[in-house]
Protein backbone atom coordinates (compact mmCIF):
# COMPACT_ATOMS: atom_id res chain seq x y z
CA UNK A 1 0.00 0.00 0.00
CA UNK A 2 2.54 2.57 1.30
CA UNK A 3 5.03 1.84 -2.39
CA UNK A 4 1.71 1.38 -4.49
CA UNK A 5 1.00 5.30 -2.95
CA UNK A 6 4.88 6.10 -3.17
CA UNK A 7 5.03 7.53 0.66
CA UNK A 8 6.03 5.86 4.15
CA UNK A 9 3.93 3.26 5.97
CA UNK A 10 3.42 5.96 8.70
CA UNK A 11 2.64 9.03 6.07
CA UNK A 12 -0.36 5.86 4.83
CA UNK A 13 -1.33 5.53 9.02
CA UNK A 14 -1.74 9.63 9.08
CA UNK A 15 -3.70 9.74 6.04
CA UNK A 16 -6.17 7.00 6.75
CA UNK A 17 -6.57 8.25 10.61
CA UNK A 18 -6.74 11.22 9.57
CA UNK A 19 -3.50 12.24 11.66
CA UNK A 20 -0.32 14.29 11.13
CA UNK A 21 -0.04 17.33 9.47
CA UNK A 22 0.16 16.46 5.86
CA UNK A 23 -0.83 18.15 2.45
CA UNK A 24 -4.62 17.42 1.28
CA UNK A 25 -2.96 16.31 -2.16
CA UNK A 26 -1.51 14.05 -0.22
CA UNK A 27 -4.03 12.58 2.22
CA UNK A 28 -6.01 12.64 -1.14
CA UNK A 29 -3.52 10.57 -3.23
CA UNK A 30 -3.18 8.02 0.11
CA UNK A 31 -7.61 7.60 0.35
CA UNK A 32 -7.59 7.03 -3.61
CA UNK A 33 -4.78 4.58 -3.54
CA UNK A 34 -6.09 2.72 -1.01
CA UNK A 35 -9.78 2.84 -2.23
CA UNK A 36 -8.49 1.21 -5.48
CA UNK A 37 -6.48 -1.30 -4.10
CA UNK A 38 -9.49 -2.14 -1.27
CA UNK A 39 -6.93 -1.38 1.43
CA UNK A 40 -8.30 -1.26 4.88
CA UNK A 41 -6.28 -0.64 7.98
CA UNK A 42 -6.32 -3.60 10.77
CA UNK A 43 -8.09 -3.19 13.37
CA UNK A 44 -5.30 -5.17 15.47
CA UNK A 45 -2.91 -3.48 14.29
CA UNK A 46 -4.07 -0.22 15.45
CA UNK A 47 -5.09 -1.53 18.69
CA UNK A 48 -1.42 -2.69 19.33
CA UNK A 49 -0.15 0.89 17.65
CA UNK A 50 -2.61 3.20 19.83
CA UNK A 51 -4.03 1.22 22.88
CA UNK A 52 -7.44 1.99 21.61
CA UNK A 53 -10.29 -0.73 20.69
CA UNK A 54 -11.70 1.72 17.85
CA UNK A 55 -15.13 0.63 20.04
CA UNK A 56 -17.55 3.02 21.83
CA UNK A 57 -20.42 2.20 23.83
CA UNK A 58 -24.10 3.65 23.76
CA UNK A 59 -26.43 2.97 26.92
CA UNK A 60 -29.32 4.48 28.00
CA UNK A 61 -29.43 4.02 32.36
CA UNK A 62 -32.69 6.64 33.40
CA UNK A 63 -34.68 3.29 34.16
CA UNK A 64 -31.92 1.12 35.54
CA UNK A 65 -32.57 -2.69 35.64
CA UNK A 66 -36.62 -1.82 34.28
CA UNK A 67 -36.98 -3.82 30.90
CA UNK A 68 -36.74 -0.63 28.17
CA UNK A 69 -36.17 -0.72 24.39
CA UNK A 70 -35.05 2.28 24.07
CA UNK A 71 -34.60 2.26 19.54
CA UNK A 72 -38.80 1.75 20.07
CA UNK A 73 -38.66 5.58 20.90
CA UNK A 74 -38.11 7.89 18.29
CA UNK A 75 -35.62 10.34 20.12
CA UNK A 76 -33.65 7.56 20.81
CA UNK A 77 -34.01 5.87 17.55
CA UNK A 78 -32.71 8.68 15.39
CA UNK A 79 -29.68 10.13 18.18
CA UNK A 80 -28.18 6.71 17.81
CA UNK A 81 -28.71 6.62 14.50
CA UNK A 82 -26.89 10.15 14.05
CA UNK A 83 -24.31 8.82 17.00
CA UNK A 84 -23.64 6.06 14.44
CA UNK A 85 -22.49 7.83 11.65
CA UNK A 86 -20.76 10.20 13.87
CA UNK A 87 -18.40 7.50 14.82
CA UNK A 88 -18.09 5.65 11.54
CA UNK A 89 -16.84 9.06 10.27
CA UNK A 90 -13.93 9.24 12.61
CA UNK A 91 -12.82 5.02 12.45
CA UNK A 92 -15.23 3.98 15.37
CA UNK A 93 -17.58 1.77 15.46
CA UNK A 94 -20.84 2.30 17.94
CA UNK A 95 -21.97 -0.51 20.39
CA UNK A 96 -25.53 -0.69 21.79
CA UNK A 97 -25.69 -2.14 25.01
CA UNK A 98 -27.72 -2.62 27.94
CA UNK A 99 -27.83 -0.74 31.20
CA UNK A 100 -27.15 -3.89 32.90
CA UNK A 101 -27.45 -7.64 31.88
CA UNK A 102 -26.77 -11.05 33.82
CA UNK A 103 -24.21 -11.49 31.96
CA UNK A 104 -20.54 -9.44 32.20
CA UNK A 105 -21.19 -7.56 28.92
CA UNK A 106 -19.50 -4.43 30.00
CA UNK A 107 -16.20 -6.04 31.14
CA UNK A 108 -16.06 -8.51 27.87
CA UNK A 109 -16.17 -5.72 25.75
CA UNK A 110 -13.10 -2.95 25.32
CA UNK A 111 -14.59 0.47 24.96
CA UNK A 112 -12.21 3.38 24.27
CA UNK A 113 -15.47 5.58 25.73
CA UNK A 114 -19.00 5.39 26.64
CA UNK A 115 -22.05 7.85 25.35
CA UNK A 116 -24.96 7.54 28.14
CA UNK A 117 -28.68 8.82 27.79
CA UNK A 118 -29.91 10.50 30.34
CA UNK A 119 -28.06 8.92 33.44
CA UNK A 120 -30.34 8.98 36.99
CA UNK A 121 -28.71 11.06 39.52
CA UNK A 122 -25.58 9.10 41.07
CA UNK A 123 -25.82 6.60 38.50
CA UNK A 124 -23.61 3.50 39.89
CA UNK A 125 -23.30 2.24 36.31
CA UNK A 126 -21.24 5.59 35.09
CA UNK A 127 -19.53 5.75 38.56
CA UNK A 128 -18.03 2.59 37.69
CA UNK A 129 -16.77 3.43 33.82
CA UNK A 130 -15.53 6.47 35.43
CA UNK A 131 -13.45 5.10 38.02
CA UNK A 132 -11.98 2.67 35.50
CA UNK A 133 -10.88 5.80 33.56
CA UNK A 134 -12.95 5.40 31.06
CA UNK A 135 -14.46 8.92 29.52
CA UNK A 136 -17.95 8.98 29.36
CA UNK A 137 -20.01 11.62 28.10
CA UNK A 138 -24.16 12.15 28.66
CA UNK A 139 -27.00 12.77 26.29
CA UNK A 140 -28.18 14.81 29.56
CA UNK A 141 -27.14 17.11 31.86
CA UNK A 142 -25.56 14.48 34.36
CA UNK A 143 -26.76 15.46 37.56
CA UNK A 144 -24.29 14.17 40.07
CA UNK A 145 -22.97 11.69 37.68
CA UNK A 146 -18.88 12.58 37.07
CA UNK A 147 -18.96 12.36 33.20
CA UNK A 148 -16.17 13.55 31.12
CA UNK A 149 -18.34 16.37 29.25
CA UNK A 150 -22.03 16.30 28.82
CA UNK A 151 -24.68 18.07 25.77
CA UNK A 152 -28.51 18.73 26.73
CA UNK A 153 -31.06 21.30 25.85
CA UNK A 154 -32.45 23.86 27.54
CA UNK A 155 -35.15 22.52 29.10
CA UNK A 156 -36.39 25.56 31.48
CA UNK A 157 -36.23 27.54 28.42
CA UNK A 158 -38.97 24.40 26.52
CA UNK A 159 -41.19 24.30 28.95
CA UNK A 160 -41.27 27.76 29.58
CA UNK A 161 -41.94 28.90 25.72
CA UNK A 162 -44.84 25.83 25.89
CA UNK A 163 -46.41 27.13 28.41
CA UNK A 164 -46.32 30.65 27.24
CA UNK A 165 -47.67 29.59 23.50
CA UNK A 166 -50.62 27.54 25.31
CA UNK A 167 -51.48 30.88 27.44
CA UNK A 168 -51.52 32.96 24.37
CA UNK A 169 -53.79 30.26 22.88
CA UNK A 170 -56.51 30.82 25.16
CA UNK A 171 -55.17 27.84 27.76
CA UNK A 172 -56.52 29.10 31.59
CA UNK A 173 -55.84 25.60 33.45
CA UNK A 174 -52.52 23.77 31.52
CA UNK A 175 -51.76 20.34 33.07
CA UNK A 176 -48.47 18.32 32.63
CA UNK A 177 -47.66 14.72 31.95
CA UNK A 178 -44.62 13.81 33.45
CA UNK A 179 -42.48 11.07 34.74
CA UNK A 180 -40.73 9.64 37.66
CA UNK A 181 -37.51 9.14 37.23
CA UNK A 182 -34.61 11.65 38.33
CA UNK A 183 -32.63 12.22 35.36
CA UNK A 184 -32.50 15.86 33.87
CA UNK A 185 -34.40 15.98 31.43
CA UNK A 186 -38.15 14.89 33.72
CA UNK A 187 -36.88 16.95 36.76
CA UNK A 188 -36.05 20.23 35.17
CA UNK A 189 -39.38 20.11 32.75
CA UNK A 190 -41.42 19.33 36.07
CA UNK A 191 -39.30 22.21 37.90
CA UNK A 192 -39.82 24.74 35.11
CA UNK A 193 -43.61 23.85 34.61
CA UNK A 194 -43.70 24.09 38.97
CA UNK A 195 -42.36 27.26 39.31
CA UNK A 196 -44.50 28.84 36.16
CA UNK A 197 -47.45 27.77 38.11
CA UNK A 198 -46.29 29.39 41.20
CA UNK A 199 -45.55 32.71 39.01
CA UNK A 200 -48.55 33.14 37.25
CA UNK A 201 -50.79 31.59 40.47
CA UNK A 202 -52.15 28.56 38.70
CA UNK A 203 -52.57 25.38 41.04
CA UNK A 204 -50.11 22.61 39.63
CA UNK A 205 -52.70 20.21 37.82
CA UNK A 206 -50.27 17.09 36.74
CA UNK A 207 -50.05 13.61 36.76
CA UNK A 208 -46.54 11.03 37.09
CA UNK A 209 -46.01 7.92 35.67
CA UNK A 210 -42.85 5.38 34.93
CA UNK A 211 -42.29 6.36 31.45
CA UNK A 212 -40.27 2.85 30.32
CA UNK A 213 -43.98 1.43 30.52
CA UNK A 214 -45.91 2.72 27.83
CA UNK A 215 -49.03 1.20 28.94
CA UNK A 216 -48.46 3.26 32.12
CA UNK A 217 -48.71 6.64 30.43
CA UNK A 218 -52.06 6.04 28.90
CA UNK A 219 -53.47 5.38 32.24
CA UNK A 220 -51.85 8.74 33.56
CA UNK A 221 -53.37 10.44 30.51
CA UNK A 222 -56.75 9.06 31.57
CA UNK A 223 -56.21 9.94 35.56
CA UNK A 224 -55.39 13.80 34.42
CA UNK A 225 -58.51 14.29 32.07
CA UNK A 226 -60.83 12.46 34.78
CA UNK A 227 -59.86 15.15 37.74
CA UNK A 228 -62.46 17.23 38.85
CA UNK A 229 -60.02 20.23 37.98
CA UNK A 230 -59.50 18.71 34.51
CA UNK A 231 -56.78 21.39 32.56
CA UNK A 232 -57.89 22.93 29.48
CA UNK A 233 -54.39 22.12 27.77
CA UNK A 234 -51.79 19.90 28.23
CA UNK A 235 -48.01 19.11 28.00
CA UNK A 236 -47.08 15.15 27.75
CA UNK A 237 -42.91 15.04 28.12
CA UNK A 238 -42.89 12.00 26.31
CA UNK A 239 -43.04 10.32 22.44
CA UNK A 240 -46.53 8.33 23.00
CA UNK A 241 -48.21 11.43 25.20
CA UNK A 242 -49.90 12.82 22.37
CA UNK A 243 -51.68 9.57 21.21
CA UNK A 244 -52.39 8.82 24.44
CA UNK A 245 -54.28 12.20 25.50
CA UNK A 246 -56.12 12.32 22.21
CA UNK A 247 -57.73 9.22 23.07
CA UNK A 248 -58.32 9.88 26.25
CA UNK A 249 -60.25 13.38 25.27
CA UNK A 250 -62.25 11.20 22.99
CA UNK A 251 -63.45 9.07 25.54
CA UNK A 252 -64.01 11.86 27.35
CA UNK A 253 -66.17 13.67 24.53
CA UNK A 254 -63.95 16.74 24.78
CA UNK A 255 -62.79 18.15 21.22
CA UNK A 256 -59.27 18.79 20.34
CA UNK A 257 -58.15 21.66 20.03
CA UNK A 258 -61.99 23.36 21.19
CA UNK A 259 -62.17 22.40 24.37
CA UNK A 260 -58.48 20.83 25.27
CA UNK A 261 -55.13 22.18 23.73
CA UNK A 262 -52.43 19.76 23.19
CA UNK A 263 -49.15 19.47 23.03
CA UNK A 264 -46.08 16.64 23.42
CA UNK A 265 -42.72 15.98 23.45
CA UNK A 266 -41.55 14.08 20.43
CA UNK A 267 -39.34 13.45 16.97
CA UNK A 268 -42.37 10.96 15.64
CA UNK A 269 -43.64 11.90 12.09
CA UNK A 270 -46.85 10.44 13.44
CA UNK A 271 -48.08 13.70 14.67
CA UNK A 272 -48.55 15.72 11.43
CA UNK A 273 -50.93 12.94 10.45
CA UNK A 274 -53.08 12.82 13.70
CA UNK A 275 -56.90 13.86 13.59
CA UNK A 276 -55.92 17.00 14.55
CA UNK A 277 -52.33 17.27 13.72
CA UNK A 278 -50.50 17.61 17.16
CA UNK A 279 -47.78 20.68 17.97
CA UNK A 280 -44.60 18.68 19.28
CA UNK A 281 -40.78 19.89 20.90
CA UNK A 282 -38.19 18.29 19.16
CA UNK A 283 -35.14 18.46 21.29
CA UNK A 284 -33.24 17.76 17.91
CA UNK A 285 -31.73 14.10 18.75
CA UNK A 286 -29.38 13.76 15.28
CA UNK A 287 -27.37 17.33 16.50
CA UNK A 288 -27.28 15.92 20.19
CA UNK A 289 -25.89 12.10 18.53
CA UNK A 290 -23.71 13.73 16.35
CA UNK A 291 -21.99 16.50 19.08
CA UNK A 292 -21.84 13.84 21.92
CA UNK A 293 -19.91 11.28 19.69
CA UNK A 294 -17.31 13.98 18.57
CA UNK A 295 -16.82 15.64 22.17
CA UNK A 296 -16.28 11.86 23.44
CA UNK A 297 -13.90 10.82 20.67
CA UNK A 298 -11.99 14.31 21.24
CA UNK A 299 -11.62 13.29 24.63
CA UNK A 300 -10.39 10.24 23.68
CA UNK A 301 -8.07 11.09 21.14
CA UNK A 302 -7.30 14.58 23.42
CA UNK A 303 -7.96 16.88 20.31
CA UNK A 304 -9.23 19.93 20.83
CA UNK A 305 -12.92 20.19 19.04
CA UNK A 306 -12.90 23.85 18.59
CA UNK A 307 -15.58 24.49 21.41
CA UNK A 308 -13.01 26.54 23.86
CA UNK A 309 -12.88 24.00 25.92
CA UNK A 310 -9.87 22.19 27.53
CA UNK A 311 -9.58 18.71 26.50
CA UNK A 312 -7.58 18.39 30.10
CA UNK A 313 -10.15 18.83 31.65
CA UNK A 314 -12.22 15.61 29.74
CA UNK A 315 -10.61 12.69 31.46
CA UNK A 316 -11.57 10.86 34.49
CA UNK A 317 -9.87 12.14 37.64
CA UNK A 318 -6.82 10.21 37.74
CA UNK A 319 -6.34 12.16 34.31
CA UNK A 320 -7.09 15.08 36.04
CA UNK A 321 -5.43 18.03 38.85
CA UNK A 322 -7.55 19.07 41.67
CA UNK A 323 -9.80 21.89 41.41
CA UNK A 324 -10.65 21.92 37.54
CA UNK A 325 -14.29 22.90 37.86
CA UNK A 326 -17.22 21.08 36.93
CA UNK A 327 -17.35 18.62 33.88
CA UNK A 328 -18.11 21.43 30.54
CA UNK A 329 -21.49 21.62 29.02
CA UNK A 330 -23.28 22.53 26.01
CA UNK A 331 -26.70 23.17 25.15
CA UNK A 332 -28.67 22.65 22.08
CA UNK A 333 -31.81 24.36 20.98
CA UNK A 334 -34.75 22.96 20.66
CA UNK A 335 -38.12 23.85 17.82
CA UNK A 336 -41.47 24.04 19.11
CA UNK A 337 -43.57 22.57 15.56
CA UNK A 338 -47.00 24.17 15.92
CA UNK A 339 -49.90 22.44 14.59
CA UNK A 340 -53.34 22.47 15.18
CA UNK A 341 -54.00 20.77 18.43
CA UNK A 342 -52.50 24.60 19.90
CA UNK A 343 -54.61 26.63 18.33
CA UNK A 344 -57.70 27.68 19.31
CA UNK A 345 -60.23 27.84 16.30
CA UNK A 346 -61.66 31.19 15.82
CA UNK A 347 -64.84 31.86 16.40
CA UNK A 348 -67.42 31.13 13.00
CA UNK A 349 -68.65 34.51 11.87
CA UNK A 350 -72.44 33.81 10.16
CA UNK A 351 -72.59 35.45 6.99
CA UNK A 352 -76.36 36.65 5.85
CA UNK A 353 -77.58 36.10 2.87
CA UNK A 354 -78.00 39.88 0.93
CA UNK A 355 -81.52 41.19 1.36
CA UNK A 356 -83.62 42.49 -1.56
CA UNK A 357 -83.44 45.79 -2.73
CA UNK A 358 -86.04 47.87 -0.72
CA UNK A 359 -86.49 45.13 1.95
CA UNK A 360 -85.98 46.17 5.81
Amino acid sequence: MAAAAGVSITTVSDALNGKGRLPDETRSRVREVAERLGYRPSAAARTLRTGRSGLIGLTVTTYGEEPFTFTEFAYFAEMARAATSAALGRGYALVVLPASSRHDVWGNIALDGTVVIDPPDQDPLVSELYRSGVPVVSDGKPGNCPVTAWVDNDHEAAVLGILDHLSEAGARRIGLLTGTSTDTYTRLSTEAYLGWCAKVGQEPVYEAYPAHDPAAGAVAADRLLARPDRPDAVYGLFDPNGTDLLAAARRYGLRVPDDLLLVCCSESDVYAATEPPITTLSLKPRRIGTTVVNLLIDAIEGVDSGTGVDIARLFPPRFRTAGTGPPPGTLMPTELIVRASSQRRSPRTTVSPPRPPGEV
